[in-house]
């Protein structure tokens, strides 16, 4: 258990540093970072603003029912992250074994003492561990605005909405990084881990015409859906499965295509 433990640890660090070092991953992050300081301009300043809603109405006297001005926030600010993240995030992924390939270091990889569930589990770790690197600036937006918020956001709500997050992330990178596994082309493996978002992001609207048992079983593969629970501060024990359940099944998927690919090479 300690030489996986070990071994993991050291693709982590391998992938970590590779992140870190990247000019291509600072871009992403500015990317990020900036679409990120646009929302929350146009949720602050922009004309149908939340503070514009909250003065309009107290303007016209309305008191019920009262608005919760930092939850709201919160809550928009970070359906609108986790949208951007579903736009960030297979950039992320894209490369995690598409540059193995490229570099000729995937047949190292798949034919070393090293098993295939700790080197994806390495890889997994490394990347979320940079996305969440990502994240950190934004609570400093965060505080600046819920500074003076009274009363206070409950710390239980911020930390459900950026663990939700996180967990998203890893649901999405995790599947992401199976698909980097299954092809040389990083654009390729972009553009599937893309279509694969789309379709969990608008599996919603498709549970929504089939109805019945079916819509209810296809509505809860959502990311969006579920991440919301995590925003509005709800702890959704169904939701933290069905994120694990994508990691999981991303880490298998990951270690049988390096499995088939050591096989071809064998």
């Amino acid at each position: 258990m300690g030489i996986i433990a070990a071994n993991i640890i050291a693709i982590y660090r391998r992938e970590l540093q590779s992140y870190f070092s990247s000019p291509a991953s600072y871009v992403i992050a500015g990317t990020f970072w900036l679409l990120a300081g646009l929302c929350l301009f146009f949720i602050l300043l922009s004309p149908s603003s939340l503070i514009s809603q909250v003065a309009a109405r107290d303007q016209m006297g309305i008191t019920t029912p009262p608005v919760d001005v930092a939850y709201e926030f919160l809550n928009v600010f970070l359906g609108a992250v986790g949208n951007i993240a579903l736009f960030v995030l297979p950039m992320l992924s894209m490369g995690l074994y598409t540059e193995e390939r490229k570099r000729g270091t995937l047949e190292l990889l798949a034919t070393s003492p090293i098993t295939n569930w700790a080197v994806a589990v390495g890889k997994l770790l490394g990347v979320l561990t940079f996305f969440v690197a990502m994240i950190l600036p934004l609570l400093i937006y965060e505080a600046i605005v819920l500074g003076a918020s009274n009363p206070p956001i409950q710390p239980t709500t911020m930390l459900l909405g950026h663990g939700g997050l996180v967990l998203m992330a890893g649901a999405i990178l995790s599947l992401g990084m199976f698909l980097s596994s299954i092809t040389s082309s990083t654009g390729l493996a972009a553009m599937l881990t893309y279509a694969l978002n789309f379709f969990l992001w608008v599996v919603d609207y498709i549970a929504q015409g089939v109805g019945g048992s079916l819509g209810d079983a296809l509505s809860h593969l959502a990311l969006l859906k579920n991440f919301t629970n995590f925003t509005q501060g709800i702890f959704d024990t169904s939701s933290i499965v069905l994120f694990l359940s994508y990691v999981v099944l991303g880490l298998f998927l990951t270690a049988q295509s390096i499995e088939a690919f050591r096989f071809q090479r064998s």
